[in-house]
């Protein structure tokens, strides 16, 4: 597969610079309208449409050289340099508005995929020459981002075999993207079972009737202010599990500790998804076991309480995390899934109150033990973790999955765009029948279930 140098500007149908930022304050945002993009809609090749601000449809027209469409390139160009997005021909919304930090690009259809064009800027290739006119003086930023933007070459081969490149990452993207949504609604249905469980007290009573609503006996109990059931009490999270775990870093005087197989976990690491396999930072067995108490096994519940409060993952992989996270080492598996949902509800009401003013400060060992958490019996919980057992396991697995998905593609993605590998060849297929045949898969199994 021959590939052409040719200059973007002969690519380009439309290109330009996001609006002032006086055009756009945060009066102007409204409950519902055009979305109003940033950072966070930019991190993979697709646009991410999980927040938006919005404006009116008014104010979307007036700046009318920052509105992007299907099929329009999205780039940063000052804050997180190399972010780029394009918009599919399946997203939420017709239109949407770049922020200042970004610049938008029309391509012309009869030459270039948008896709293609999007995945290309992935590759390391890609990422080095959107990045050669970056500023390194100041704040992040390209400069001149659109004159320079219009002089990089780009390796174009035929519309054809961009479109065959592009729908096989794009099919990989799309079974990530599944796996997510099922797990967004699995968690969501764990998260439902124990509302009506433990905030409003309807789990299944002798007669598997809703306890509160079929007249189960209640007391008021005077430090929650409110009702429970018969036999349950508040009490401390040390209480319930009795091993917290604050993690720790190893001394980085010692060069041997760090750069292992070890995941070592930060909050970053947490946010990315619920359970935790990887880090950005690893230790050597020299590392970690130099401070063997902090080991944590796959089960364990990691929290962050210094900075950034009430981040919560499951560990997925024996690892260990620094001093900002406390973490529960589960010895009684039927507390698991109960106190995962039980933290989350808490820091929940902790982080609604804080908008109201009560700020929720930085959380040592003692105050993370101290957390309050309203207890049931033992045979409750256990009957809570086997029903939503099931949600979490295949959770697990769809990220497993993913992982394997995303290494997968990112191994194919520089091959693919050089020509080392190309969509007729052998090592394609045998991926393609490893990993795609899982798409329908699954999505027949899905909505049997």
């Amino acid at each position: 597969m021959s590939r052409v140098m040719i200059e973007m500007n002969e690519l380009i149908d439309e290109i330009s610079m996001g609006p002032f930022g006086s055009d756009i304050k945060v009066d102007n945002f409204v409950d519902k309208g055009v979305p109003v993009l940033n950072g966070s809609n930019v991190t993979g090749v697709r646009l991410t449409e999980e927040s938006f601000n919005y404006v009116t449809l008014e104010k979307a027209k007036s700046l009318k050289k920052a509105n992007v469409k299907r099929g329009d390139i999205v780039i940063t160009h000052r804050g997180t340099l190399g972010q780029i997005a394009f918009i599919p021909e399946n997203s939420l919304y017709d239109n949407y508005v770049i922020s200042q930090s970004q610049f938008k690009v029309t391509l012309k259809a009869d030459k270039v995929d948008p896709a293609y064009f999007t995945y290309y800027f992935h590759t390391n290739e890609g990422q080095k020459r959107l990045l050669s006119f970056k500023n390194h003086v100041g704040v992040p930023a390209l400069a001149q981002a659109t004159t320079n933007f219009r002089k990089l070459e780009f390796p174009l081969i035929p519309l054809a075999e961009q479109q065959k490149i592009a729908k096989v990452l794009s099919d990989l993207d799309a079974k990530i993207e599944l796996n997510n949504k099922i797990n967004m609604e699995l968690e969501a249905m764990a998260k439902t079972f124990y509302d009506y469980w433990f905030v409003q007290f309807d789990f299944p009573d002798a007669n598997g009737k809703p306890y509160k609503s079929s007249g189960g006996k209640m007391v008021y109990n005077e430090e929650l202010k409110r009702e429970i059931p018969v036999g349950w009490e508040v009490k401390r999270l040390i209480d319930i599990e009795n091993n917290i775990v604050t993690g720790k870093t190893p001394s980085t005087a010692v060069e041997e500790y760090f750069g292992g197989e070890i995941p070592f976990v930060t909050i970053d690491d947490i946010r990315k998804q619920l359970y935790i396999f990887n880090s950005e930072r690893t230790l050597t067995k020299l590392g970690a076991d130099s401070q063997s108490s902090k080991y944590l096994r796959p089960g364990d519940i990691c929290v962050s309480c210094i900075g950034t409060i009430g981040v919560i993952g499951i560990v997925g992989k024996e690892c260990q995390t620094n001093q900002q996270i406390n973490s529960i080492s589960i010895t009684k598996a039927y507390n698991r899934y109960f106190l995962l949902n039980a933290l989350k509800k808490f820091f929940e009401f902790n982080s609604s109150t804080a908008k109201q003013g009560a700020v929720l400060v930085n959380m040592n060992k003692g105050d993370f033990s101290d957390i309050k958490i309203l207890d049931c019996t033992k045979e409750l919980k256990e009957i809570y973790n086997k029903v939503v057992s099931s949600f979490y396991n295949q959770i697990e697995n769809n990220l497993k999955e993913n992982q394997e998905l995303a290494s997968l593609r990112d191994w194919l993605l520089p091959m693919l765009m050089n020509g080392q590998v190309t969509v007729g060849d052998e090592i394609l297929r045998q991926a393609q029948d490893d990993k795609l045949s899982m798409v329908a898969e699954d999505k027949v199994a899905y909505k049997k279930g």
